[in-house]
């Protein structure tokens, strides 16, 4: 008999960031697994509308966006209950919408996916009751499944760990040169070193470590005076006064290049054209950045305290570190610094990467838990 599978997302195309990204890739991998198996299979999304839709992750037919009117997502769920044998949520703030599938349609297997800081905190009742009586708890790593068991008791035996995959359209390197043109923006020479940190720059997310990063430049540049930092990603008014007066403070004028948000299709340009990622970040539920990263080929250092060491490999892909000493990361930033990136490194970690974080194993993955129950 097919499966009648719908993933319900909060957004998935309208905006980018690692739920986001995430969402993608898994909608792809379902509407190929979709194909291959004959399930029917839709995603589900809130807050987009269906002009969002980027189709080349799944044709319109297999897309519905609510374009924000939550009354007539509630209502639809509600009409076409009976109908799915497996709902996947994205976010714990779909939790009300899961519990009534469970109430309305008991046979409805119904799956969450867990990230990060969103469910590392206590929780509400409903919140807490779609984590009792939901069939699967999906971790993005293995810390997260360990929050979801200590923090909120739940079941262990349904808390699976999937780790994310490298987005399949990502544009991905073949060579290793520096983009020249980037070289030219940023007045970079070509034998600079280059440090590169992309995240959300939030004035009340202050965890991302790039405030340590700043701080370690100003004594990276005794040794390295033509050392660059490049920091990057969308910024709100009061992170930006306070990433100047961290700059300002340390010294770092000449060093720290604020480039504000990068656009998708330069994202692997960037990477390119650094030398290292760093973004010692103590909450990363798993760190999508960190596997764009190494899929570029770059090397990258990262928080010890999250669940940034699956991204890692637990260390075979990366280092991690611990956020909070300076001394630490400054040394574990040296270590890299003294030897030139090659070719044949880049090359390296970017088959190692794609050989743990590819869409194929991914869908491998998901196949089994679907047909599995």
């Amino acid at each position: 008999m097919p499966k009648k599978v719908v993933l319900f997302s909060l957004q998935t195309f309208s905006t980018t960031g690692g739920i986001q990204k995430m969402t993608r890739t898994l909608a792809h991998s379902l509407y190929n697994l979709a194909k291959i198996n004959e399930w029917d299979f839709s995603l589900w999304s809130v807050y987009d509308s269906n002009k969002d839709l980027i189709p080349q992750y799944l044709p319109a037919e297999n897309f519905v966006g609510f374009n924000l009117n939550r009354v007539k997502f509630i209502l639809t769920t509600i009409f076409q209950s009976k109908k799915p044998d497996v709902v996947i949520l994205t976010h714990i703030n779909l939790s009300s919408v899961g519990l009534l599938l469970k109430i309305i349609n008991p046979k409805c297997k119904v799956w969450l996916i867990t990230h990060g800081i969103e469910v590392w905190r206590p929780l509400s009742r409903v919140k807490i009751g779609l984590l009792k009586h939901c069939d699967k708890v999906i971790c993005v790593s293995k810390f997260t499944r360990q929050q979801m068991i200590s923090r909120h008791q739940t079941d262990a035996a349904k808390c699976i760990v999937l780790n994310n995959a490298v987005d399949p359209f990502m544009k991905l390197p073949d060579t290793f040169a520096k983009p020249g043109h980037l070289l030219l923006r940023y007045g970079i020479a070509e034998d600079t070193p280059v440090l590169f940190t992309l995240t959300r720059l939030a004035s009340t997310e202050q965890y991302k470590g790039h405030d340590q990063v700043i701080k370690v430049i100003g004594r990276l540049k005794q040794n390295y005076p033509d050392i660059k930092y490049i920091l990057s990603g969308q910024y709100d008014h009061n992170e930006e006064i306070r990433i100047q007066k961290l700059i300002s403070e340390h010294k770092v004028e000449q060093q720290v290049i604020l480039t504000g948000f990068i656009d998708e299709n330069e994202l692997a340009d960037h990477f390119l054209l650094a030398d290292m990622f760093v973004l010692p970040s103590k909450k990363e539920g798993f760190g999508i950045v960190f596997i764009e990263a190494l899929a570029c080929g770059l090397p990258v250092i990262c928080g010890n305290v999250d669940g940034s060491i699956d991204a890692i490999c637990n260390g075979k892909l990366g280092r991690a570190i611990n956020p909070d000493d300076l001394a630490e990361l400054e040394n574990a930033l040296t270590d890299y610094l003294k030897t030139a990136l090659t070719k044949d490194t880049r090359k390296y970690l970017q088959e190692q990467c794609l050989l743990h974080f590819n869409e194929k194993h991914y869908m491998e993955n998901l196949e089994k838990l679907i047909n599995n129950g």
